[in-house]
C-alpha cells in the first residue's frame, strides 16, 4: 500500500457529482457492485492515492480495510497473502530484554514503518510507538491472511499490555500522554480474545469501566458521563461479549438478569434508525454510512437486528455507493476507505449474497475469527 502522487482518484475527484447523477437516473445504484468495490479496494491496496498522506502514521489501520474488505468481499486471492503478513510482522515492537516487559512501555504493533525508529549500538529500542488500535488492526489482518498465530509473540503483547491499563479499569492506547476511553478497553478486550490469554488485562475492571459507561438513554457514550454515542456503545457491548459477560441473542433470555439496561439499550439503538433508512451516531445528527456496521452489529449480537427496517437501511446504503466502487460517508460524497470498509460490513449484516459473513463482535469475517 504505497501512497501515490498522481492517480486515478484526481479523475474520480473531477467527475465524480456527473457520474453519481447518472448512476441515479440509470438505476445503477440499485444492487451492490461487488466487482467495482474489489477494484476500488485493489486500487487501494496496490497505491494508496496522495489524499491519505497526511494519514500515513495509520497505514496499518487503512491497510485493515483494504485487506478485511476484500477478505468479506471474497477476493483475497488477489493479494499476496505472505507478503502482507511479512509487511505486518515487520512493525512490531520487540522488548530488549525481558525487564523491558514490565518497564511502562507496550510492545504490539506499529502503526506505520514511519513511526519506527532503529535501535542504538546497544540494542536499545529508541523509540516506541507501537500501540492499542495498531495491534488491533495488525491481528485482524493476519487472521485474514490465515497468518499462524502460534508465531507471534503474545507474551510481549499481553505482558505489557497490562501497562496500558488504568485504576478505572479504561485503557490508554499507548504508554503515555494519551486518552483513555471505550475504543481502547474493545481493542484490548479484542487483543486478547484474537491471542486466546486474558492475561493481557484485568477483566472484571475494564467491566465496571464500561458499565459506568451506559447513560441515562440506554446508549454508552466513550467515557462516563458523556454522551451516548453509536461507536462508544459497539465497543461496550463488544468488549463485554468478548469477555463473557453478555450472552449471545441476550434478548431472547432473561434480560433482567443482565448486568446492563437491555430494554433501554435496544430502544437507543431503534431509534438510531432514521427516516432515510440509514443509522445516525447520535441523536440529531444525519445518517452516515459506517453506523450501520456500529449500530447494526450491537443489534445482531443483542439478538435484535431483524427489529430494523432493512430495506430501508440497504436503500439508504445504495445512495452512498460510488459507481466506481466504495462507499461515502453521506450520498454523493466521494468513497474512501473507512465508509467503504465499514459499508461492506454492513451489507454482510444484511446478508448480501457474495459476501462474508460478519464476526460482528470483531468486526472480520466468522472464517478469520475461527481461523477457517
Amino acid at each position: 500500500m504505497e501512497p501515490a502522487t498522481e492517480n486515478e482518484w484526481d479523475r474520480l475527484s473531477s467527475s465524480s457529482s456527473d457520474g453519481e447523477e447518472q448512476a441515479a437516473s440509470d438505476g445503477s445504484s440499485s444492487q451492490f457492485n461487488r466487482q467495482q468495490h474489489v477494484a476500488f479496494l485493489m486500487m487501494m491496496y496496490e497505491s494508496l492515492p496522495h489524499h491519505y498522506q497526511y494519514q500515513e502514521i495509520n497505514r496499518i489501520t487503512l491497510a485493515h480495510f483494504a485487506i478485511s474488505g476484500l477478505c468479506l468481499l471474497g477476493a483475497l486471492d488477489r493479494v499476496d497473502k505472505d507478503a502482507v503478513s511479512d509487511w505486518v510482522l515487520s512493525l512490531k515492537a520487540h522488548p530488549s530484554n525481558k525487564a523491558d516487559l514490565t518497564n511502562g512501555e507496550f510492545y504490539g504493533f506499529h502503526g506505520s514503518p514511519s513511526s519506527q525508529l532503529h535501535p542504538d549500538d546497544n540494542g536499545v529500542l529508541m523509540h516506541n510507538g507501537s500501540n492499542l488500535a495498531s495491534t488491533y488492526c495488525a491481528l485482524a489482518i493476519l487472521k485474514a491472511v490465515g497468518y499462524n498465530f502460534a508465531n507471534i509473540d503474545s507474551k510481549s503483547i499481553l505482558t505489557s499490555m497490562r501497562n496500558l491499563q488504568q485504576h478505572d479499569g479504561s485503557f490508554m492506547p499507548i504508554h503515555f500522554g494519551a486518552e483513555k476511553d471505550l475504543r481502547f478497553v474493545y481493542c484490548a478486550a479484542a487483543i486478547c480474545f484474537l491471542l486466546e490469554d486474558w492475561s493481557g488485562m484485568d477483566r472484571e475492571r475494564a467491566k465496571a469501566y464500561i458499565l459506568n459507561c451506559q447513560s441515562y438513554d440506554g446508549g454508552f457514550g466513550l467515557t462516563p458521563g458523556s454522551e451516548s454515542h453509536g461507536g462508544g456503545t459497539y465497543c461496550a457491548v463488544a468488549s463485554l461479549r468478548l469477555m463473557g459477560f453478555i450472552e449471545d441473542n441476550v434478548l431472547s433470555k432473561n434480560m433482567s438478569s443482565s448486568i446492563i439496561d437491555l430494554p433501554l439499550l435496544l430502544s437507543w439503538c431503534l431509534q438510531r434508525q432514521a427516516a432515510d433508512g440509514g443509522f445516525q451516531g447520535r441523536a440529531n445528527k444525519p445518517s452516515d454510512t459506517c453506523y450501520a456496521f456500529w449500530i447494526g452489529s450491537v443489534l445482531r449480537m443483542l439478538g435484535g437486528y431483524n427489529l430494523i427496517d432493512k430495506e430501508a437501511l440497504r436503500g439508504f446504503l445504495l445512495t452512498c455507493q460510488s459507481q466506481y466502487g466504495g462507499f461515502g460517508k453521506c450520498p454523493g460524497d466521494l468513497p474512501d476507505l473507512y465508509h467503504s470498509f465499514y459499508g461492506y460490513t454492513a451489507f454482510s449484516l444484511l446478508e448480501e449474497p457474495g459476501l462474508n459473513p460478519l464476526c460482528a463482535e470483531l468486526g472480520m469475517t466468522e472464517f478469520s475469527a475461527l481461523g477457517i
